[in-house]
């Protein structure tokens, strides 16, 4: 879905397990960047949209920056949060309905 997030869109998504998915969800699947263990999701947020800045600010980018590559790069969502793919956060429902706007089709 779109929503605005402090007045900038966003492509954001519902976690759940059946529910309809976006097609940048479905080819995340493809890819493993989305992956479900039990209950949580396992989100490789480097593969959904790589920033070498960030990677590099983390230290997640090998021997430049003298760290491990895949170190800090997954975060974990629950069915009923939201994935933020544009700002690259998962946030809950709460925060959700606190801070961002949905946009209408």
């Amino acid at each position: 879905m779109k929503a605005l997030y402090k007045g900038n869109p966003a492509d954001v998504w519902e976690i759940n397990k059946t529910g309809a998915r976006p097609d940048w969800v479905k080819e995340a699947f493809d890819e493993n960047y989305l992956y479900w263990l039990d209950d949580h999701l396992r989100i490789l947020m480097s593969g959904l949209n790589p920033s070498l800045a960030t990677n590099l600010k983390i230290g997640a980018v090998g021997t430049i920056g003298g760290g491990f590559a895949g170190y800090g790069m997954y975060a974990i969502g629950y069915p009923g949060d939201f994935l933020d793919v544009t700002n690259h956060r998962v946030v809950s429902k709460k925060k959700f309905l606190k801070h961002y706007q949905v946009q209408e089709p």
